[in-house]
């Protein structure tokens, strides 16, 4: 392993064999991610990339073999509360996870301890509950406060889970396939969230198979398939009928409107 690393990078993954059950996810992936370098992961369903989040969030290791090395911030060794502070996560793993009766409120605070809800033992202090107050109305979501988890719509719940994220300030927020199940309206509020979290200096790592939501400020695209990189550059180059028809192996054709694409199936 080299002694010293990108001082730049967030995440560092060279030759990364890593497996889910009886079937590896990947088994040769090597990639370098940068703060202050908003980054779309684009691939089909079942191209490796919620497995991709998961060994930034520490859920996947990989196999320990010569060659092969995953730094997070430099390091090989993570502390996982420090990580949290640091990286923010919205998936819809998490989503699933809480129950229905959850406060609003406490689907935020729960960010604090790393947790799914507030538990008995946790005992959030007077400048926790300020910075909840404070993000729900940053994000909309001050009238909510009281509602359960299981009576807001899905926008509702997806901006919850970012303003749970953003907690701790973090460096990086990861997106899994954030827009999921989101009407126009919805979609379109999560998307203008994200070009302000962007732009104030938030590194966004979007993880999606949605062309449309890819914001104006994500300027790399990494394209993933079968758990390999087929491709790695500035959006222009690969967010393009012929790369796109590739990766999905579907011709198809895009389109551009004030930094924004979609994607139409080619004639």
């Amino acid at each position: 392993m080299p002694a010293t690393s990108d001082p730049s990078a967030y995440l560092e993954l060279q030759a990364v064999e890593a497996w889910l059950g009886p079937r590896p996810v990947f088994t040769d992936l090597s990639l370098c991610l940068h703060r202050g370098e908003h980054t779309v992961i684009l691939g089909p369903n079942g191209s490796g990339k919620s497995s991709l989040v998961k060994l930034l969030s520490r859920e996947l290791y990989p196999v320990v073999k010569p060659g092969s090395w995953l730094r997070i911030f430099g390091s090989t060794t993570v502390n996982l509360w420090e990580l949290r502070g640091r990286i923010g996560l919205v998936s819809p793993d998490l989503q699933a996870q809480y129950r229905p009766q959850v406060r609003a409120a406490d689907v935020v605070l729960s960010g604090f301890f790393g947790s799914v809800g507030i538990g008995r033992s946790q005992q959030p202090t007077t400048a926790m509950a300020e910075r909840v107050t404070a993000l729900m109305a940053q994000l909309g979501l001050a009238q909510l406060a009281e509602r359960p988890f299981g009576q807001l719509s899905d926008g509702q719940r997806r901006r919850l889970l970012l303003a749970r994220a953003l907690v701790h300030g973090p460096e990086v927020l990861v997106l899994d396939e954030p827009t999921n199940g989101l009407d126009l309206q919805a979609r379109h509020q999560l998307l203008g969230l994200l070009r302000d979290l962007a732009r104030s200096g938030t590194t966004l790592l979007l993880v999606t198979h949605q062309i449309e939501a890819i914001i104006p400020e994500i300027r790399r695209a990494v394209l993933l398939r079968e758990g390999r990189v087929v491709g790695d550059g500035p959006v222009e180059e690969l967010l393009r009928d012929g790369p796109l028809s590739e990766l999905f192996a579907t011709p198809l054709r895009v389109c551009s409107a004030n930094g924004y694409r979609q994607v139409l199936p080619a004639e």
